[in-house]
């Protein structure tokens, strides 16, 4: 009964520094660790400390009921071992996580953000917009010495607004997606 008190106060000290690591690091792409082993795929540390606690008060509850078996003794201290164990690999290596490819979804913009980008986006849009409108009435005025210049600062010009017209729309379907997907 003493190692199974020994055993909590090893959680509460893994509960702690989970919680730490989650706030620092956030949630992981996917889950952490094996669905076997925990049960939650979770992919923060404190879920899968919470289930390991879970594991323990199952041990402690069955022992107190006197409905322990030897085989069930045997599964629920193999499993809270390998719990334990597996919790403590991943906090000590948050170094290497920190250093691989992160998942696609971690760069992801907040939709805020986005919203912003297509903000600035429609104002350079409008901008670029007048810029044409400049271009092609100097065109027009110009001289056939000043043509060929007039007629390639136009041509630079409209391939700004049209580049710029491609990535609002871009923004405007991210936008679109992750609104039907929230």
């Amino acid at each position: 009964m003493k190692d199974l008190s020994q055993l909590s106060q090893v959680i509460d000290t893994l509960a702690n520094q989970a919680a730490a690591l989650d706030r620092q690091r956030g949630e992981h792409h996917q889950p952490l660790f094996d669905g076997l082993l925990f049960h939650c795929h979770a992919k923060l540390i404190a879920p899968c400390v919470e289930e390991t606690r879970s594991t323990l008060d199952a041990l402690n509850r069955e022992q107190n009921a006197h409905r322990l078996t030897a085989n069930r003794a045997e599964y629920l201290t193999e499993r809270l071992v390998a719990q334990i164990s597996a919790i403590q690999r991943e906090l000590s290596t948050t170094k290497i996580r920190h250093s691989e490819p992160k998942h696609s979804s971690y760069f992801r913009k907040p939709i805020n953000l986005l919203y912003q980008d297509l903000s600035r986006h429609q104002e350079w849009e409008r901008r670029l917009a007048e810029m044409v409108r400049d271009k092609q009435y100097l065109l027009d005025n110009s001289g056939l010495t000043d043509k060929t210049a007039a007629q390639q600062a136009l041509l630079a010009v409209e391939q700004r607004l049209k580049r710029c017209q491609t990535a609002k729309a871009n923004l405007e379907k991210q936008i679109t997606y992750r609104e039907r997907n929230q």
